[in-house]
């Protein structure tokens, strides 16, 4: 599945738009922030170089489109759909299936959680994956809880290095029989991830910092 033919999805809020060259403006406009970048793994280079967004897509993001190895999505505002406020993807392997960041002043707000779903169910039901993998720093609060939110389950614990440092870590996971059965419980509720989190958010969002 090469970048030509990889789906754009969507949610109640949210545009998920393949990533492409043109985006390397807004993605380096937005990206090259500490609060950002501190719980990511440490290939990621601090301080961000001038070019750093244009090099990820050429040199990284694009060539794993094209090989199909990976799945790179802009998130966008609906109501702003040319406007990108983060980037989610999905890494075929042993881990570090999934990861993900959004602009700060969008964070705190559930659009991170109707972006996983949307993410979840690519991974399991278009590309028929068994389980999904997320490494994640303890620090990383707002991330992990998260996943807790959304079905995983921590399997290991580890040290593992991030771009601010070696930090205890935590590897989620999720089986696609447990998120087909975390989405049956939320349909039972009567709350999908957009209006599960929306209720939330008033809460979080002070704390709500979702890197990872």
């Amino acid at each position: 599945m090469s970048p030509t033919n990889i789906p754009e999805g969507s949610t109640e809020r949210l545009i998920l738009r393949p990533l492409s060259l043109a985006d390397a403006r807004q993605i380096q406009g937005l990206f090259a922030r500490w609060e950002i970048v501190k719980y990511l793994a440490n290939k990621v280079l601090w301080p961000y170089p001038d070019d750093g967004a244009e090099s990820f897509l050429r040199e990284v993001a694009l060539p794993q489109m094209e090989r199909g190895e990976a799945w790179h999505w802009t998130i966008r505002l609906r109501a702003d759909p040319d406007q990108v406020i983060g980037v989610i993807n999905l890494i075929l392997g042993e881990e570090d299936n999934r990861g993900f960041w959004l602009d700060p002043a969008h964070q705190g707000l559930g659009y991170m959680t109707e972006a996983c779903a949307w993410a979840n169910d690519f991974w399991f039901d278009t590309l028929g994956q068994s389980r999904l993998r997320a490494p994640k720093a303890v620090a990383n609060t707002a991330s992990c809880n998260l996943s807790r939110r959304m079905g995983m389950q921590v399997i290991r614990l580890e040290d593992r290095d991030y771009v601010s440092g070696r930090l205890p870590s935590e590897i989620w996971q999720i089986t696609a029989d447990e998120w087909r059965t975390w989405k049956l419980a939320r349909a039972a509720e009567g709350a999908g991830p957009a209006k599960k989190s929306a209720g939330q958010a008033g809460k979080r969002r002070k704390r709500h910092r979702l890197l990872g």
